[in-house]
């Protein structure tokens, strides 16, 4: 297992911004895949932001507003969020594996990891 762990979430007005962290507990984050999945109440986990082989990939409904990237610095994860909109409300998973793809389909599937992948999430809610 990687254990990884999210910080940064909160509660931010529509508009704002937010900046994810996701921190590896021990190893290197350097030759990995790693992804940013939400889950709203009730919903599905679905996959937002996944970036392998030093490609980005993004849902739709984030594109020109979210960005993931690497800190190499602190081998974290980062996914800076603005103009948020109460739609991103939700708890935010990064999640991270040593399988590499070009293919939004693998990275952004909660299928594409295992258990040991996750961390435990955190919440970002976005409300006036």
């Amino acid at each position: 297992q990687f254990p990884l762990v999210e910080s940064g979430g909160g509660l931010v007005q529509p508009g704002g911004s937010l900046r994810l962290s996701c921190a590896a507990a021990v190893g290197t984050l350097d030759h990995f895949t790693v992804s940013w999945f939400r889950q709203a109440p009730g919903k599905e986990r679905e996959g937002v932001s996944c970036l392998s082989m030093n490609i980005t990939h993004y849902i739709d409904s984030v594109k020109g507003r979210f960005t993931i990237s690497r800190d190499n610095v602190k081998n974290t994860i980062l996914l800076q969020m603005n103009s948020l909109k109460p739609e991103d409300t939700g708890v935010y998973y990064c999640a991270a594996g040593q399988v590499e793809t070009p293919y939004a389909f693998r990275c952004l599937s909660t299928s594409f990891y295992t258990y040991g992948d996750w961390g435990q999430g955190t919440q970002v809610t976005v409300s006036s």
